[in-house]
């Protein structure tokens, strides 16, 4: 049986990561980057397509003769350092899982330790290079595993006592825990053209791992209720986070599906601007201000250029290049094709994103950020690109691939760019620039939008000018300040979406079962920041109640370590989509500080 996506659990060193299952398995590690090829692919297709299981011997199911799923597993608090339990009748065991801080090459960790009794543990590694379909050469070399294949090379090292050998193109060990001995295995990575880099003290990199990770949570100001889910959200964010330049990858995998067995499965390890105000937002208010500039820094170098090749999103360090393509080797979760590395969505234009760039870069400055030199520049030639384009159609906010149309949001936030400008001048008048000229322009948008994209009748805006159909995003109307909450047409808009797009209780992002507006067949689950969303236009508009009910009810959609997808299918009762989802875990961050604050509640 297939693990559910929500059985999995991250790891990482702020450079890349891996999925750890709740049967011991790693079946998903890009290396050396969060977007480089998978060396560890089973999460999309079968255990051939390379993973690396630790675990007790037993039955199990298991091909590979390891016990079932474990019996207990959890972070230790503070950290992304992973514990995994059996319980067997043999005796316990526990594996802690683990990627330090890297210093040259990345490493992943695996420790065994005997918990009581003695315990028979089976160690089972495929290496898989180039997204599950190279095997690669292996050899031994001063007391080690290596395996190489083109530009890869893998070393596998284990305790001298332990014995390692190939079989099935994999390479297995089997050894025997007593209650306090302890045994590990360490993966390291290099380019095979580069010499084997330092060996880590495993030992050693638990200890200085757990101890910085605590050191960095023990700085998070939030104090209020649902504490533990709020400080798990921000640690999957820093570890989402590509350390070398402050990018913020929207999720670690690529074409976890939407719809089991369909084809909405795309590649989310890239940084879209969509979620900079929100990142920079909840990163600020939890008190961690260095992430928040990292993030801002990294803002204002990918969107450096002409104003007219800002994209939605960008690599890293801000490639522009993510060209698409399918792997057809990989026969996707749950059956569910094409899986695809790329994404094609990066040529599109969302005019919302000049918008989101304007707002994060006021908010940096209204938070006290340092100002960098030329930003305001930089900000003043958006500007003037946005106005000769903002009456242009776009593909919106949630990169439809229908055609491009006169999306609500998109206009919402061309006003927002418009009045940050305006606000960012009021607050500091030596900055140069024609402020009635941004005054205006915000106004000429706020008309044409209360006048094409709302809907009297129903008392709702819509999802672009002149249609019926609805849109989530509309939600964000009164957090931007295009409307007050208290504005009749905000609470009916709230009040139709909710009644439009609500499924079983929790929101989808638009609808996809008559709609051509995304291109594409078949459905989706309810998407999870939507929902947040709507518990904050509740609050807002004066609801409190539901929202913390609603609230409550996402909270418990997270899995057994705290993580969420990007979406939730209520009537299956599972996660969906790439995962683990900054855009989720922002989402629940700020709902908390929204309805919270930082202090403690009542």
């Amino acid at each position: 049986m297939h693990p559910l996506i929500e059985d999995y659990a991250l790891i990482g060193d702020e450079q890349t990561a891996a999925l750890v299952g709740k049967d011991g398995s790693v079946d998903w590690l890009c290396l050396p980057r969060f977007d480089s090829s998978a060396c560890f692919a089973r999460l999309l297709g079968d255990e051939d397509n390379g993973h690396w299981r630790i675990a007790p011997r037993g039955a199990g199911g298991d091909p590979d003769g390891g016990a079932g799923r474990c019996t207990r597993r959890a972070y230790r608090p503070g950290t992304l350092v992973l514990d995994t339990e059996w319980d067997t009748p043999q005796g316990s065991v526990r594996v802690t899982d683990l990627m330090p801080q890297r210093e040259r090459a990345p490493d992943l960790v695996r420790i065994v330790e005997g918990l009581s009794g003695s315990v028979t543990v089976r160690s089972t590694l495929r290496l898989r290079f180039d997204h599950g379909s190279i095997v690669p050469w292996v050899r031994r070399a001063d007391g080690h595993r290596v395996a190489v294949a083109g530009p890869d090379s893998v070393w596998l090292r284990s305790e001298p006592q332990v014995r390692t050998w190939g079989e099935h193109f994999g390479t297995h060990a089997e050894f025997t825990v007593a209650e306090g001995e302890k045994v590990a295995f360490v993966l390291t990575w290099h380019p095979s053209h580069h010499p084997r880099p330092p060996l880590v003290d495993p030992y050693e990199a638990l200890d200085s791992s757990v101890a910085d990770w605590q050191a960095w949570s023990a700085r998070c100001r939030y104090d209020g209720p649902y504490r533990d889910a709020v400080l798990r959200s921000l640690i999957t964010l820093k570890a989402l986070t590509y350390a070398p330049t402050g990018g913020i990858v929207a999720a670690p995998t690529t074409s976890l599906p939407e719809e089991l067995g369909g084809v909405r499965n795309w590649d989310y390890r890239y940084c879209w601007l969509r979620d900079s105000t929100l990142t920079l937002g909840a990163l600020l208010t939890a008190g961690y201000h260095e992430e928040a500039e990292a993030w801002r820094d990294w803002l204002l170098r990918a969107v450096a250029g002409d104003p007219a090749d800002l994209q939605i999103m960008y690599g890293l360090a801000g490639e522009r290049r993510l060209p698409e393509t399918e792997l057809p080797w990989l026969a996707g979760f749950a059956g569910s094709v094409p899986v695809r590395i790329g994404n094609d969505a990066v040529k599109q234009l969302q005019l919302d994103v000049y918008g989101e760039v304007m707002d994060s870069l006021w908010l940096a400055r209204a938070s006290g950020l340092r100002v960098k030199p030329h930003m305001w520049s930089m900000q003043l030639a958006l500007m003037n690109f946005l106005e000769t384009v903002w009456r242009q159609p776009d593909e919106g906010l949630w990169e439809v691939r229908g055609g491009r149309r006169h999306f609500v949001y998109s206009k919402v936030m061309v006003w927002v760019a418009a009045d940050r400008a305006v606000r960012t001048m009021e607050a500091d008048p030596s900055l140069r620039g024609d402020i009635g000229r941004w005054r205006a322009l915000r106004d000429e948008v706020h008309r044409e939008v209360c006048e094409k994209g709302y809907d009297s009748e129903r008392n709702t805006f819509t999802q672009y000018y002149g249609s019926r159909e609805l849109d989530a995003a509309l939600l964000l109307i009164p957090r931007v300040g295009f409307l007050p909450p208290d504005d009749p047409r905000v609470a009916g808009t709230v009040d139709a979406v909710r009644e439009d797009l609500g499924h079983h209780g929790f929101l989808r992002r638009y609808g996809t079962d008559s709609s051509t507006v995304d291109g594409l067949p078949g459905t989706e689950g309810a998407f999870l920041v939507c929902s947040f969303w709507l518990a904050d236009a509740l609050h807002m508009t004066g609801r409190t109640e539901e929202a913390e009910k609603l609230f409550e009810r996402l909270v418990g959609l997270t899995n057994d370590v705290g993580l969420l997808s990007e979406e939730y299918d209520p009537v299956a009762g599972r996660q969906l989509g790439n995962f683990p989802q900054a855009f989720s875990h922002i989402g629940l961050v700020g709902t908390a500080l929204a309805l919270y604050g930082c202090g403690t509640a009542g």
